[in-house]
């Protein structure tokens, strides 16, 4: 087996993720410790459990991956591990689990930004992405728009001002009573009602920035002054106002940048809706639609993995790795 195979380490926010991939996105193996138990309970994530939990978890978790790909430590070239953004206490768990890996194997030790590690989720198994690129990136803690000449120049052309669409959705999840996470159980709950409540679209047409609170505030104040809410309506409508707002700045990201290709990257690019949507709007537009597939959308080790290559491949020209600035707090 070449030398040519990472090793990645996602725990950033509640389950811990190890993969192993090579440089042309194969995924050797993926080991997830999900956390979903723990925390279903409190209606999000609780950080001091999530943080034990990592403990716990992180070396049975490496040891699984190892083993499952039949990699030894000798066959690495590196090891990724997301430096943030995510919580602070899950983040370090990681990040003191690769650096003692690292000292221990003789390995190179790799900090990656968690939204590169979604920016290259859609070429894991296969090159899907022609460069250059427009990626809609939306998950629990973020949504933005970026343009991508390749895989190392990036521009970021608008994020959310507010509360990024995975927040929205599970707090609106929890608004109806649907449990923690939110986002798949309103995707559900939306396809059995009808869009018949007119709420906002905010900024849908101001340039690439999102906000979604006050769409949030719109479904809380609805809920609240309706007698008898239909919450499958409450909740197709609330569905069909993202979808909206998400194809309307894709589609003037699209018109105003030359692009061979469309990504939806994110935990929320699993969304039934928004796949629908990409769909018919890339076929309107007559662009390549790049989707991961559904288990690469979710936070995972193996996006981590593959966008460790883009720094060694840098490191190994001496040249910066440019990176996406959005707000000091996400490095």
């Amino acid at each position: 087996m070449n030398n040519d195979i990472v090793l990645g380490i996602e725990t950033s926010c509640d389950d811990t993720a190890v993969a192993l991939v090579n440089s042309a996105g194969q995924v050797l193996s993926s080991v997830v410790a999900s956390q979903l138990d723990i925390h279903s309970a409190f209606g999000g994530i609780y950080p001091e459990f999530a943080a034990r939990a990592h403990i716990s978890s992180i070396i049975p978790t490496v040891h699984e991956a190892m083993h499952r790909a039949d990699v030894k430590p000798e066959q690495l070239l590196a090891i990724g591990v997301t430096r943030g953004p995510g919580l602070i206490s899950s983040l370090l768990v990681g990040l003191n689990t690769a650096a003692g890996l690292g000292l221990g194997w003789n390995k190179p030790v790799i900090g990656i930004n968690h939204l590169r590690g979604h920016l290259r989720s859609a070429d894991l198994d296969q090159q899907r992405v022609k460069y250059p690129a427009i990626i809609l990136l939306v998950s629990g803690g973020h949504t933005f728009l970026a343009y991508m000449e390749s895989t190392t120049n990036i521009t970021l052309l608008g994020s959310t001002r507010d509360d990024s669409v995975g927040e929205t959705y599970d707090k609106v999840g929890r608004m109806l009573g649907l449990g923690y996470p939110g986002g798949p159980a309103v995707d559900k709950l939306a396809a059995t009602g009808h869009p018949t409540i007119a709420f906002p679209r905010p900024l849908l047409r101001t340039g690439f920035e999102f906000s979604f609170s006050g769409l949030k505030s719109s479904v809380s104040r609805y809920l609240d002054n309706c007698e008898n809410p239909v919450y499958e309506d409450v909740a197709a409508s609330f569905v069909q106002s993202v979808m909206e707002i998400l194809v309307k700045k894709s589609q003037l990201a699209i018109k105003t940048y030359p692009a061979k290709s469309f990504a939806i990257v994110g935990g929320v690019a699993a969304s039934p809706q928004l796949r629908s949507a990409a769909a018919k709007l890339s076929h309107d537009l007559k662009i390549e639609l790049c989707l991961p597939p559904v288990k690469w959308s979710t936070d995972n080790a193996a996006m981590i993995a593959l966008a460790t290559f883009d720094y060694l491949n840098l490191s190994m020209l001496k040249e910066p790795l440019p990176e996406l600035h959005l707000t000091i707090s996400d490095f």
